[in-house]
């Protein structure tokens, strides 16, 4: 479970950073309850509690829809345009990071020369890219499902292992293999203990 995790961790990490860069939104808060939820359930399986592995299956499943979306976002399914301000809040007009900065990809500035223009405003134009970056994002999508039904389907074993042992457990001198009604095959004779030392 420990390896899962840190290989989760790591690809909610590279995931953050790179929509920290393109300021997106949504996928940053996203990125940041799966970080968390992901402690919380290695914590739960080290401390041996499964109230804390249900609360992350049940973000597993959460984490895999919202996944499914991006993918259904980037790649345009049912209406969905990866030209909107979805993933920026419609707080602003960022896009994703691999836009502009893709394996491959020549990035140009063009300013434009009208007058009247303010000197700030700019055109990029990108060119050259191997991979467009909606496939980029979809990659990652696609990682994050990978590696969320893994953990989904071992932290469900972890689950009933854990829920196994509980009903196994046999209390201290409570529930023993014989009825309280019958007496005890094994009879253990008491003598009395003699006191050491001086009594005055």
């Amino acid at each position: 479970m420990f390896c899962l995790c840190v290989f989760l961790q790591l690809a909610a990490l590279e995931r953050q950073i790179f929509d920290f860069l393109g300021f997106q939104w949504a996928p940053i808060l996203g990125n940041f309850l799966q970080i968390i939820v992901v402690i919380l359930g290695l914590f739960g399986t080290i401390q041996f509690r499964p109230r804390y592995i249900v609360v992350y299956t049940v973000w597993t499943a959460l984490w895999v829809t919202w996944n499914v979306f991006i993918i259904c976002f980037y790649l345009e399914v049912g209406g969905l345009s990866k030209e909107t301000d979805l993933m920026t809040f419609n707080i602003s007009m960022h896009r994703s990071w691999w836009r502009e900065h893709g394996p491959g990809c020549i990035r140009r500035v063009v300013r434009p020369s009208a007058p009247g223009i303010l000197d700030d405003y700019s055109y990029v134009s990108v060119t050259g890219c191997i991979i467009d970056f909606q496939y980029l994002e979809v990659i990652h999508s696609a990682l994050q499902i990978l590696l969320s039904l893994i953990g989904f389907v071992y932290a469900c074993y972890v689950i009933s292992i854990f829920m196994e042992e509980e009903d196994s457990f046999d209390f201290i001198g409570g529930l023993d293999t014989y009825s309280y009604r019958q007496p005890p095959q094994e009879h253990v004779e008491l003598k009395p203990v003699k006191p050491v030392g001086k009594v005055l």
